[in-house]
């Protein structure tokens, strides 16, 4: 085995910032993790940014000082250490984030190194394009003429599925006015977009759920394909009175960090949202695709944030059995973010072809990287929240 070793000698974090130009202030960063070997392999990874960017990255440079010298292959080996000196790692989105970014950049390198993608390791090629839904396409919008304008224009760029939140600033309780308006606004864009087009509600889990089980209830008419996050993430009750109360599909994840959590969740899921940037990397949330097949959950993984992230994530979705979906913001970002990926995975009629070039699928400009790269700053939260599209609350 010695002959194969292959010994890590650094782990980098990268935050890059591109201003003010995208669809939410939680994505006007990228969080990049680059992996090097002795040996001179190099491998990227991508976990979240938003107001945490800062403490993710200084946990990367912790995590960094345990992983030199390990062997980059010993995925499995290199997560249980990490999970072992960490003793708050099962509840630190900090301490998660980073080795999920780790994991993915370990891939990387894996892949490169056999001159084979990432797909190839987790079961191989069960469809080579992959069905996307379309976010972040809404900013500037609260009124219903808004949205279905911009609808429209995304049907146009040949989505077949398309994700929105209605409710302005609402949270917790949505008044009967506020709740007038959401149902307005998701009548509009249905109108807009005809039957063939499916519909995906995003509530941010942000509401109790009496006023969840509302919602669901006024927004019937319009053939929700799915309502996100209905209630608060650590609502299970509430969780279990919506899924009782009404005949609506769920899907929820992206706030889960590990399987223990997941457990807590699954019965109540119709489509799982784990995201590989904040759930261990593409190890665990292949572990993830699995207990969601036991329990016949369909697979839709999360990802708001950036092109790194994104390529590792379609490798997953083209190798596992139970997928229905993926997040899409790649014709929303600025340019800045395709150019980090040298615009390698475009969306044609809705899908987006599954890279064959080893590793996560494409390579990362490292002049892009050079030209946005930023340091972690004071953290301002003023006006609306972190986690909306701009100009909606």
């Amino acid at each position: 085995m010695d002959g194969y070793m292959s010994a890590i000698a650094d782990v980098e974090p990268y935050l890059l910032y591109g201003g003010g130009e995208d669809p939410a202030p939680w994505s006007s960063a990228v969080l990049l993790v680059k992996v090097v070997t002795k040996d001179g392999r190099t491998g990227w990874g991508e976990t979240l940014t938003s107001i945490r960017a800062g403490a993710v990255a200084y946990m990367v440079k912790v995590l960094a000082k345990v992983m030199k010298g390990r062997d980059v292959h010993n995925v499995e080996s290199n997560r249980a250490l990490w999970y072992k000196l960490d003793f708050n790692h099962a509840i630190s989105l900090e301490s998660v984030a980073a080795l999920s970014a780790f994991d993915m950049a370990s891939w990387d390198i894996i892949g490169r190194e056999l001159g084979a993608p990432l797909h190839m390791f987790f079961g191989g090629l069960t469809r080579d394009r992959v069905l996307v839904y379309a976010n972040g396409w809404y900013g500037g919008c609260r009124d219903p003429a808004c949205f279905a304008e911009k609808a429209k224009d995304v049907v146009k760029k040949g989505y077949t599925a398309l994700k929105f939140d209605p409710f302005g600033d609402s949270f917790d309780h949505i008044d009967e006015s506020s709740l007038r308006r959401a149902t307005e606004i998701v009548r509009a864009v249905r109108e807009a977009v005809g039957d063939d087009v499916d519909i995906l509600i995003e509530c941010h889990g942000r509401f109790n759920a009496e006023s969840a089980v509302r919602i669901a209830q006024a927004l019937r008419p319009y053939r929700v394909y799915f309502f996100e996050e209905p209630v608060h993430p650590e609502d299970i009750e509430g969780l279990a009175k919506f899924k009782a109360a009404v005949d609506a599909p769920v899907a929820l994840g992206e706030r889960i960090i590990n399987k223990g959590q997941l457990l807590q969740y699954i019965r109540y899921v119709d489509y799982l949202q784990i995201d590989l940037g904040r759930f261990g990397g593409p190890t665990e949330a292949r572990k993830a695709a699995a207990m969601a097949e036991a329990y016949g959950v369909l697979m839709a993984f999360h990802n708001a944030n950036g092109p790194v992230l994104h390529a590792a994530t379609i490798q997953l979705d083209a190798a596992i059995p139970n997928f229905a979906l993926q997040e899409s913001f790649y014709d929303f970002w600025p340019q800045w973010k395709r150019d980090l990926i040298g615009g390698s995975m475009p969306v044609e009629g809705g899908y987006v072809s599954v890279p064959r070039r080893p590793g996560i699928g494409v390579d990362v400009n490292e002049k892009v990287v050079e030209r946005y790269k930023a340091e972690p700053g004071e953290v301002e939260i003023r006006g609306e929240p972190h986690w909306v599209v701009k100009g909606t609350w």
